[in-house]
């Protein structure tokens, strides 16, 4: 049976499996009656690197290929099956084919891959194919690999030094280890994009970040090698350990491994996970990747042998022998610990490790790849709980990141060859405003102090830290310690600032009830990254903290409409001798002139920005813009309510008089969320009044640009006026 010709009138726009091959394939597959007719390339205006043609298998099995090239079906299929593993679904509405699509979904059908520019990469379909290399050609590779995470971060941008870094070492684990049958729990996830190139998603990493393009972290439901989600920094070794346990416990023969970072191991969770494992003995491999230090060649060259003996199979049994007889004479005993830790400790810092119960190894080269193969491969063979430290260059092989792996750590869109972004942010961020506020109360106020765990550029605190190195903390992944070092600064009369992401906070929740609030202390939360964050997904997002916050007794709670408001907020918090928050987005303010006055606003006081009919909109924070937007067609009065906590109750009873319908939109869980609070607020007041309360539903959303996760929510205007259309349809 062959297929029919297709031509662009023919196309149906019904869902198709499209798959992206280079010409050379498209002749091959076809006995070489391709044509270089146009249609064969409906995705050339997005190709930096060479042709690339589709063939286009409608649903119901039937083969067809675009540009007039007759195939033959079986012989195609066999063919496709066997060259190419990634075949992939394009929803219908994303289908370049469609003649009613709106756009082209680029980063799905922008394959970079092609033969000739990555030879060795284009045959790694998964780890069985790379087990399959010979070990001479390991090290070309690790090459290619470089040089295509490099292209396909420079379109979708996402974090892309510290995945450079960790190149070697992702080779060598799935080399030397069975996975997914061995588990590899990556810490926070920032250096897995190598490891989601190998293991199937090659073809797709240029769609990273964007809405229904890969996750932006390992993520269970994506790949069988993604054996853990992850996002936030500490949390790999005790996962690894609960899975080793399940391993033992199931009579598997399974390896376990957890790849932390130098700075995730600063966080305490990890250090408890490394203290239960080494008290269990349990068979677990712990690999810290440390791309924060520097080893001189002698000093390597010696520490990648001496990993290489201690590692060993001989050094193991004898050391387990002796241990045994030894331990019969405890004087002697004493002493051979005592000498062997002493010997170890002139070759390897990991003395801490030891103590812990852990067989340490390290440091080594994480860049010399026969090394790590032979180091992992002997650490495959020991039982009981192994301790690999490894020392890696952030940005390695791409020389902007390699001088600012700080930019490039999470980075937009750029040019590969200049390391320049290529897209620019048009207006001032809510990151900018407290930035600028902050150093400028920091000159009037000397109490003033600031605290960050390990957010520094991203909360806003680098012109800061510059300028008043003194009453800067930084504290490192250890939000816990943040909030109560904040309450020891109160507690001495300091004016403590503590800086940090939304959904970190979560993380030292207990500190904000126990130590700040319960003790009515002065310290002022800027929350960033509040709400929606869009391309760093579920992980990141900042949904929750209106709902954890606004039930905490002594604290008054902000969310800023715009950049003077934001800056009137941080005035209001500071001025206040009680804990305060306030709450913003990641995201550029709509350009509001902010005032010289360092002036703060009435706690409890909303401000009404429209006048309408009908209908209220009671918007909070971020909300105010697009509530303002669906206004003019609805005719709404719309409240800039700014504070969750204290609710401005007079304003609420006006509305509720006035108008038919009240609507609350937040940027945060419905759940418990603002909403709630005017719910609750109206009912004790005994008024009974129509409210929707418009939010972050009841589910988590997915990785996308911040204005398509916002449109999914229906959060921007065309959600909110559908919504009252639709209450009064």
């Amino acid at each position: 049976m062959r297929g029919r010709p297709i031509t662009i009138e023919s196309i149906q726009p019904d869902r198709h499996i499209v798959l992206h091959i280079s010409l050379d394939d498209a002749k091959m597959a076809s006995g070489g009656v391709a044509s270089d007719h146009p249609l064969l390339f409906p995705f050339r205006a997005f190709m930096a690197i060479g042709h690339i043609g589709a063939f286009i298998i409608p649903e119901d099995g039937g083969i067809e290929a675009c540009g007039g090239l007759r195939v033959a079906r079986l012989a195609l299929l066999r063919y496709l099956k066997k060259r190419f593993r990634g075949i992939r679904r394009v929803r219908q509405d994303l289908s370049p084919f469609n003649p009613g699509a709106k756009r082209w979904h680029v980063l799905h059908g922008n394959p970079i891959m092609f033969t000739s520019s990555y030879p060795r990469l284009a045959t790694i379909d998964n780890p069985a194919d790379l087990r399959r290399l010979p070990k001479p050609e390991l090290i070309p590779l690790a090459e290619e690999l470089r040089g295509y995470l490099v292209e396909a971060v420079s379109r979708s941008g996402g974090h892309l030094a510290a995945g450079l870094g960790a190149v070697e070492l992702t080779i060598a684990m799935h080399y030397v280890f069975d996975t997914p049958k061995d588990r590899i729990v990556w810490d926070v996830g920032h250096q897995s994009y190598p490891h989601k190139i190998l293991t199937g998603r090659r073809d797709r990493l240029a769609s990273i970040r964007s809405k229904d393009g890969l996750a932006p972290f390992p993520k269970r439901s994506e790949s069988d090698f993604d054996v853990f989600g992850v996002g936030h920094a500490g949390t790999s070794i005790s996962a690894a350990l609960g899975m080793a346990i399940a391993a033992e416990c199931e009579n598997q023969d399974r390896k376990v491994i957890a790849v932390i970072g130098d700075g995730a191991l600063t966080a305490g969770m990890a250090f408890e996970a490394l203290n239960h494992a080494g008290e269990l003995h349990t068979n677990l491999l712990v690999i810290l990747n440390d791309n924060d230090m520097s080893i001189s060649p002698n000093v390597g060259a010696l520490s990648n042998y001496f990993a290489k003996v201690l590692s060993g199979k001989l050094y193991s049994t004898v050391r387990a022998g002796s241990k045994k007889v030894l331990k019969r004479m405890p004087p002697v005993w004493e002493l051979a610990r005592r000498a062997e830790e002493h010997v170890k400790g002139l070759i390897a810092p990991g003395t801490l490790f030891e103590e812990l119960g852990f067989n340490y190894i390290g440091p080594v080269d994480g860049h010399d790849l026969p090394t790590l193969i032979t180091t992992l491969t002997n650490l495959r063979a020991l039982a009981g709980p192994q301790f690999l430290h490894i020392v890696t260059r952030k940005g390695k092989g791409y020389p902007p990141a390699e001088r600012d792996p700080v930019k490039f750590h999470g980075v937009g869109s750029f040019d590969v060859k200049t390391g320049k972004l290529t897209r620019k942010t048009n207006g001032i961020t809510y990151t900018d405003v407290f930035q600028d506020w902050l150093c400028r109360m920091a000159r009037r106020d000397a109490r003033l102090v600031a605290i960050t765990p390990a957010m520094k550029e991203g909360s806003g605190l680098t012109r800061f830290a510059k300028e008043f190195p003194d009453r800067y903390f930084d504290v490192g992944i250890a939000e816990q310690h943040a909030v109560t070092l904040g309450a020891g600064l109160a507690c001495e009369g300091l004016k403590p600032i503590v800086a940090i992401y939304s959904t970190f906070l979560q993380r030292g929740y207990d500190q904000v009830i126990h130590d700040v609030v319960l003790q009515d202390l002065p310290v002022l939360f800027a929350i960033d990254r509040a709400g929606i964050v869009g391309p760093d997904g579920p992980t990141h997002a900042g949904s929750f903290d209106l709902s954890f916050l606004r039930c905490l007794p002594n604290l008054v709670l902000m969310a800023p409409s715009d950049e003077d408001e934001c800056h009137r907020m941080l005035c209001t918090g500071f001025s206040l001798d009680r804990p305060s928050a306030i709450r913003y987005p990641r995201d550029v303010g709509p350009g509001a002139a902010i005032r010289e006055e360092m002036d703060a606003i009435p706690v409890g006081k909303a401000k009404l920005r429209r006048r309408g009919k009908k209908v209220a909109l009671l918007a909070f924070g971020a909300m105010v813009a697009p509530c303002l937007e669906a206004a003019d067609t609805l005719d709404a009065t719309v409240v800039d309510m700014r504070f969750v906590k204290p609710l401005d109750e007079e304003i609420l009873r006006r509305m509720a008089d006035e108008h038919d319908l009240l609507v609350t939109v937040e940027d945060n869980a419905v759940a418990g969320g603002a909403g709630s609070g005017v719910n609750e607020c109206l009912l004790a007041n005994g008024i009974n009044a129509p409210i929707i309360n418009h939010g972050i539903p009841d589910y988590f959303l997915q990785h996308g640009s911040r204005s398509d996760v916002l449109a999914e929510a229906d959060l921007r205007a065309e959600g909110i006026l559908r919504l009252v259309e639709n209450h009064f349809a």
